[in-house]
């Protein structure tokens, strides 16, 4: 009889899906998926005007979760270490600590979550295994909720900082049409020496919203020019005429516009002129780190 695969597995639980990806253990391995399943979500629509996770929110969280590890299970997925976390659609919730124990007494499972921190230390490792490279390099992730910012020379950043201006809180904010004010809040949120290291080096793109700009603009490495064609012909279009553009899906399309700007705003305000998109991020830095063994990130916080 052959061995069994020893794996490790996340199941990230966002805006607008959750995901559970498992890959080998062992860290020479490609990261490589032996398993993906996702569910469809749109928690961002969930949340009512005091910030708290509405039932129907819940009940789609759990029943995703339901659905991913019975199908997981029906097809004998072997999964060693596992971590469930959800993003800041959750953490960020006003009612986040109801939520996580109503879907621990539905589902089993207990959703973990991270700091803004973590998570950009989570997208800079991710983007330092991808890029191969050594040197410093500069990390810039658009989240729902928040963006991350990072830099280092090393495995670990000097820099990591997460920021509130995401683009779904810049949707609801009223702030997509207002680009130098989006910029400048986010300068003014970091520090002077913050600033400085972080218009040094090569930049990375990872999330879904710079890989879909990248693939809206036709390239893989996306450029601010590319921005500044494209955010005034999304702010003309409607969220159904932008979901038929490449890059833009339907269920990411009302957030599409913010993204770009956000995507723009950190950009200009770290200096780089151009990034390269990366496929990965949090998730595969967090899996990255389960294979590592790196305990200081994968060390968690209750929601």
């Amino acid at each position: 009889m052959r061995p069994q695969l020893d794996t490790v597995g996340v199941l990230d639980v966002g805006s607008f899906s959750a995901h559970l990806l498992v890959v080998a253990a062992d860290q020479n391995a490609p990261l490589t998926p032996l398993y993906s399943d996702k569910v469809r979500l749109r928690l961002d629509r969930g949340l009512d005007a005091s910030g708290r996770l509405r039932a129907e929110g819940v009940d789609a969280i759990a029943a995703a979760i339901a659905a991913v590890r019975g199908r997981a299970r029906r097809a004998g997925l072997p999964i060693g270490e596992f971590v469930p976390f959800a993003t800041s659609s959750v953490r960020d919730a006003a009612n986040a600590d109801e939520v996580v124990r109503r879907i621990a007494r539905r589902t089993g499972v207990v959703l973990r979550t991270f700091t803004g921190q973590q998570e950009a230390q989570l997208a800079y490792l991710a983007a330092r295994r991808w890029s191969g490279k050594e040197g410093t390099l500069t990390v810039l992730d658009v989240g729902g909720g928040t963006v991350e910012v990072a830099t280092g020379a090393a495995d670990e950043p000097l820099v990591a900082e997460s920021l509130p201006y995401g683009a779904r809180t810049l949707t609801a904010l009223g702030l997509v049409h207002r680009e130098a004010e989006v910029a400048e809040l986010i300068r003014r949120a970091l520090t002077e020496d913050d600033l400085a290291a972080l218009h040094r080096g090569r930049a990375v793109g990872c999330s879904k919203v710079f890989g879909g700009l990248a693939k809206l603009a036709g390239r893989r490495t996306l450029r601010v020019t590319d921005l500044d064609r494209w955010i005034p012909r999304l702010a003309r279009l409607s969220a159904r005429r932008r979901a038929k553009l490449p890059g833009i899906s339907r269920h990411r399309a009302e957030q599409s516009l913010a993204g770009a700007v956000a995507a723009r705003a950190l950009m200009e305000v770290t200096g780089h002129d151009a990034v390269v998109v990366s496929p990965w991020s949090t998730t595969q830095g967090l899996l990255l780190a389960l294979r590592e063994h790196r305990s200081e990130l994968v060390g968690t916080d209750a929601a």
